[in-house]
């Protein structure tokens, strides 16, 4: 006959909370250690991330935290937005240029990859906006080999 004492989950006297405790702890460990290495990556080739001139160049002039939230300011952006990421012969880093409305002047800052995407940019954004309401901070980088 089977007695009742011989189950380990109803008999405290035979569970082994410690061993389990162990177990959990190491293997908490061993997934912390893992994925802290996963998530930060491998650490860069002898150089520290430095945007310092970025960071010099954006003092002074309009950064996406100057964006304004009125709806006619964010309905001007939106408009340009879907004109520029509408045109599919665009690059990518020009779909992904900085369009910044504030109080109607819209300020277009950002790489792209030629004079003419340059020029296709702020020819939309005039359209949208008025020519007088454009500053174009556009920088062009051409595709390095």
């Amino acid at each position: 006959m089977i007695d009742q004492n011989d189950f380990e989950w109803e008999n405290p006297k035979k569970r082994n909370y410690g061993k389990r405790s162990l177990c959990a702890a190491a293997l908490s460990g061993l997934l912390f250690v893992f994925c802290g290495v996963a998530i930060e990556g491998p650490p860069a080739a002898g150089q520290a991330p430095d945007d310092s001139k970025t960071n010099q160049k954006d003092r002074g002039s309009a950064t996406a935290d100057n964006q304004s939230e009125s709806a006619g300011d964010r309905e001007l952006s939106r408009k340009i937005r879907r004109a520029v990421t509408s045109d599919k012969s665009l690059s990518t880093y020009a779909h992904n240029v900085k369009i910044i409305t504030i109080n109607g002047r819209v300020t277009l800052k950002g790489p792209v990859r030629s004079e003419e995407e340059k020029a296709s940019i702020f020819a939309k954004a005039a359209e949208i906006a008025g020519k007088a309401n454009i500053t174009d901070e556009i920088t062009v980088q051409p595709k390095q080999q």
